[in-house]
């Protein structure tokens, strides 16, 4: 296993918003005024989201400038695996406050849906919270929020898609341009999943999808609390000694690993359920990714958001709790 080597600070590259200026960008952002404080709020917000969400708080905003607060660790030392291992990559003082204020400021969503299997319809109960936000390449947001041909610049024509694609949120978004600056890649979706105890949990899976392209490279970020992360070849010929036994990683609040290479064609992952341990304080997982066509958006708004309520967390109750247009 070797060392990745380390990007140069992005001090030089970011500085702190300044304090009671409007920022405009690809999102419908709105400044609202805090009476209680007489300072200007500033929020992301856009016709698809439910509320509108708070941009991140400076302090947060300063602390993530000096990520990756370590050094990734390649690990490549097994059959097809390419992966940099980032212990932490959020710097430590802004781990706690970065996980509270994601989980109290997204909307969330238990999705359900339906597969078939010959005459057989089964209805699958997401074991997780879940959300999404971005757009494939073949489109983008204007500054008004309109979606608009990449190439032609000119506006999507109703029904272009079926879902309805929404914008990352500044508090998302300065943490994907982040990423793509310490990882050489390029990102367009945002998927965030909560773990809300050992309970929820995902099956072993591959992100392979064609919409994603040969070999993509993906992000995936900790906050929280410490799950496990197996890893296992798929079953090959060779019988390698990995389709057997899984690679087993603590994810802890701050991590992240970037997955990259034959890793998504040749290995499969997943959260196991954990009844022990401190699964049962919560874990958002980010995940940042590129879709190259539009069946990618597709299909991450028919798994992440689907049909079902908005969900929001409830600090007194410290649960999510189905959102009712409450404030």
């Amino acid at each position: 296993m070797a060392m990745s080597k380390r990007p140069r600070t992005l001090d030089s590259f970011f500085s702190p918003p300044p304090k009671k200026t409007r920022t405009i960008d690809s999102r419908d952002d709105v400044a609202k005024k805090d009476d209680t404080s007489n300072c200007i709020i500033q929020q992301s917000n856009h016709q698809t989201y439910p509320f509108a969400i708070p941009f991140l708080p400076s302090d947060i905003n300063e602390m993530l400038n000096f990520a990756p607060a370590s050094e990734g660790r390649v690990i490549n030392d097994q059959p097809d695996l390419d992966l940099i291992y980032y212990q932490p990559y959020i710097p430590k003082e802004a781990q706690k406050d970065l996980f509270e204020f994601l989980r109290q400021e997204l909307f969330f969503y238990r999705v359900k849906y339906t597969i078939k299997r010959g005459n057989v319809e089964t209805l699958i109960n997401t074991p997780r919270f879940t959300t999404v936000y971005g757009l494939d390449e073949t489109a983008r947001f204007d500054s008004s929020g309109a979606i608009v041909d990449s190439n032609t610049e000119k506006a999507v024509t109703k029904g272009t898609y079926k879902c309805q694609p929404r914008p990352l949120p500044q508090c998302l978004d300065h943490l994907r341009t982040l990423t793509e600056n310490a990882t050489s890649q390029k990102f367009n979706f945002a998927l965030v999943n909560y773990y809300a105890s050992g309970n929820d949990s995902i099956s072993y899976h591959s992100d392979d999808e064609r919409f994603l392209g040969p070999d993509p490279a993906i992000a995936s970020f900790t906050l929280g609390a410490k799950r496990d992360f197996l890893m296992k070849h798929k079953p090959t010929s060779s019988d390698y000694i990995s389709e057997k036994q899984p690679m087993k990683l603590q994810l802890a609040s701050g991590d992240m690993i970037l997955m990259k290479g034959r890793t998504q064609s040749q290995w499969l992952h997943s959260i196991p359920k954990r009844k022990t341990g401190e699964a049962d304080k919560g874990r958002i997982n980010i995940t940042f990714r590129r879709a190259m066509v539009k069946g990618g958006t597709e299909n991450y708004y028919r798994y992440n958001v689907g049909d079902g309520e908005v969900f929001r967390w409830n600090a007194n109750r410290r649960e999510m709790t189905p959102w009712r247009g409450e404030k």
